[in-house]
């Protein structure tokens, strides 16, 4: 089990949420969603956001995924006897004053997950982990055993240098997102209209290397048009593709094409 993940399931095994205090934090992961409204400052400072050409050895990038304390990943048994779906239930559950800035978090996830999805997109939210692999394998139809999963770590911020660019030919993709809630909830969600990388990357001047999943989306015409990657990128929807790294926690499952 990758690190980053470890550590989320442990947490919600020794600290449960359901005792601790909730606290809003800022967080990258739900700005990548396709009907995100994020600040644009905010977002362009990590430089998730980035031109498909921008995707070549010799680039340079400054990057900035620091390793956020994520809400806790329940328990799959814990999962299911903790509400999800009705405000208010999460709202009295863990305490959450109406009217605070953790109640408009709760509120802005659970419209996520019950918006309809987008043209072309499949969609569900999974509580629990078991149950974000099981979306998962649902949607790419095919069981884990025939894929490959990907886990984004951090990054700290300095420039990095694209060392390498390995283009993932063929298969399905589904990225699975951490939205915020009381508990580690994950928005995953499979679309056609894209191309996945794996940009080989070394920090400038020293610094970390990392290996970093990149997905480049083609078609953006169904997309909010206030979405932060079209200020960044001076773009808009249904314009020049949208590349995007995978932020701190974020899962992707990798349906590999049959070999011939």
């Amino acid at each position: 089990m990758p690190a980053a993940i470890a550590d989320l399931v442990q947490r919600g095994i020794d600290h449960s949420p359901l005792v601790e205090h909730y606290s809003a934090q800022p967080s990258i992961s739900p700005c990548i969603l396709f009907n995100s409204v994020c600040d644009p400052r905010m977002v362009a400072e990590t430089g998730i956001f980035f031109h498909e050409a921008q995707l070549r050895p010799g680039s340079a990038m400054t990057l900035s995924f620091p390793t956020e304390v994520g809400s806790a990943i329940l328990p799959h048994d814990v999962a299911g006897r903790v509400p999800f779906g009705n405000l208010a239930d999460v709202l009295a559950t863990f305490s959450i004053p109406a009217g605070s800035a953790e109640a408009a978090q709760v509120r802005d996830t659970l419209y996520r997950c019950q918006e309809p999805p987008v043209a072309g997109e499949a969609k569900a939210c999974a509580a629990s982990l078991e149950g974000t692999v099981r979306s998962a394998m649902g949607m790419l139809g095919s069981p884990a055993s025939q894929g490959g999963v990907w886990a984004a770590g951090g990054l700290p911020r300095q420039p990095h240098a694209v060392e390498a660019v390995t283009p993932i030919h063929g298969g399905h993709y589904v990225s699975c997102h951490r939205v915020p809630l009381p508990y580690a909830v994950y928005q995953c969600h499979i679309m056609m209209g894209y191309r996945a990388y794996v940009a080989s990357l070394s920090g400038i001047g020293g610094g970390p290397a990392a290996s970093m999943l990149a997905f480049c989306h083609v078609d953006t015409s169904s997309w909010n048009p206030a979405h932060p990657a079209f200020e960044i990128l001076n773009t808009r929807p249904g314009g020049t593709p949208v590349c995007h790294f995978m932020p701190y926690g974020d899962l992707a499952f990798l349906n590999k094409p049959d070999k011939a």
